[in-house]
């Protein structure tokens, strides 16, 4: 399985895409395979990375990956665990940026997501080798070199880096917990609002758009619908293949150096929830449930926009005081990012004019009936109530998700759309 994902990196390496770009990324070994946790030592000092290693893990990752510690014996380890990290912070960026900084040493962060953010932020800023191991298919971002990090309450997406080395032990992986796999689905499958919006925001405003790395997402994607009732089994074939697809997508984020091929619409009103839940001292669920559910909310919006052949358009018209006062202490993020505001650049002649080019892209991917049927099968979480949402919060976190990024998406046209 790791040869084919080597395969695309060295094919990238060698050739300059039909784009234009030299696709590059910092991964240079990715190692998956049944039993290979023994054999993590020797897969990083053939890397080149030093004698001195950090461990990041928090206690439940820890004794996923027994065995771990024995395979690294061979290494001068230090610990930075944490009980369970659900929500990577700027302060465990700076914590374990001064475990780092003037060391000769090397990090490997053993788990998934908000543990691997602020190690790949962390290493970034300090100019360190990082190896991330993973022990449950949860989230797309292992390969990426961006770092989704709460600052202040507000939560950005940081240049950072890509590990220079991913191990995924197959044993391990199938055996992680059924939540964590059907979450990792539920972030798969919002791949296919991604792609909408990179495209349309592509042929509206001219935004860089690469069609090999669109296509090596979606490729992923429908590779892995198609085993959406094999997710929560624990198979190490299936488990091998989920990872391998999660790779892949976090591959396109680290060669186009943006979220874009990963991350639409869907992920903002993720983040946002998040973060209205950390402001009240709620511990927010795993990331894939929230955007899996995100993702069928904006499959139906968008599948019934592509059900009109024509439309209207306006200039849009923001109560930008409402905004602000709506987000409260993160209004000054929120002002950064909307001056000026990305709509700017949209001209609505060019938006009624290439509606029927917009329809086409929306019904290029699965509709709403079809990823929530495999959602079903993957034992994903569908409705607000399974992520223990009210409506009345999930139509205030979509309402003012758009204005939390710089970024067009169909949902950020809404109020310039007229049915």
């Amino acid at each position: 399985m790791a040869n084919r994902i080597m395969d695309i990196i060295n094919s990238h390496r060698e050739n300059v895409c039909a784009c234009g770009v030299q696709h590059e990324t910092a991964v240079r070994d990715v190692e998956i395979g049944s039993g290979i946790i023994s054999e993590v030592g020797e897969i990083l000092k053939k890397n080149g990375f030093t004698k001195k290693l950090l461990l990041v893990a928090d206690k439940n990752t820890l004794k996923a990956s027994e065995g771990i510690e024995e395979a690294l014996k061979d290494f001068e380890v230090e610990y930075k665990i944490y009980d369970d990290l659900r929500v990577a912070t700027m302060e465990n960026v700076e914590e374990i940026e001064e475990l780092i900084k003037g060391k000769d040493i090397s990090v490997i962060s053993v788990g998934s997501g908000s543990l691997n953010d602020p190690c790949r932020l962390a290493c970034a800023r300090q100019d360190k080798l990082l190896s991330i191991f993973a022990t449950a298919p949860s989230m797309d971002g292992f390969a990426s070199n961006g770092a989704p990090i709460v600052n202040k309450g507000f939560k950005s997406s940081y240049p950072a880096k890509s590990p220079e080395v991913i191990i995924g032990d197959t044993k391990i992986l199938a055996a992680a917990p059924a939540r964590l796999k059907a979450a990792g689905f539920g972030d798969m499958i919002a791949k296919y609002i991604a792609l909408v919006d990179w495209k349309i925001s592509a042929l509206l405003i001219d935004e860089y758009y690469c069609e090999d790395v669109a296509g090596l997402t979606r490729s992923a994607i429908d590779q892995l619908i198609g085993m959406a009732d094999k997710v929560t089994q624990n198979d190490e074939e299936t488990a091998g293949r989920i990872f391998e697809a999660l790779l892949m997508t976090g591959l396109g984020m680290s060669y186009t150096k943006t979220s874009r091929p990963a991350s639409g619409a869907e992920h903002v009103i993720a983040h946002l929830m998040e973060c209205k839940e950390i402001e009240k001292g709620i511990v927010p669920n795993f990331h894939g449930e929230d955007v899996g559910v995100c993702t069928l909310k904006m499959l139906k919006y968008y599948n019934e926009l592509a059900d009109h052949p024509s439309i209207d358009t306006k200039e849009e018209n923001v109560d930008w005081d409402d905004v602000y006062n709506w987000y409260g202490h993160m209004a000054d993020d929120v002002r950064k990012l909307n001056n000026p505001t990305i709509t700017e650049k949209v001209d609505i002649k060019k938006l009624k004019e290439c509606w029927p080019q917009i329809i086409e892209i929306i019904r290029s991917v699965p509709g709403y009936e079809e990823c929530k049927e495999a959602m079903v099968k993957a034992g994903c979480k569908i409705t607000l109530e399974d992520i223990d949402k009210t409506q009345e919060f999930y139509d205030e976190c979509e309402k003012y998700s758009p204005f939390m990024r710089y970024r067009l998406t169909l949902l950020r046209m809404k109020d310039m759309i007229v049915l």
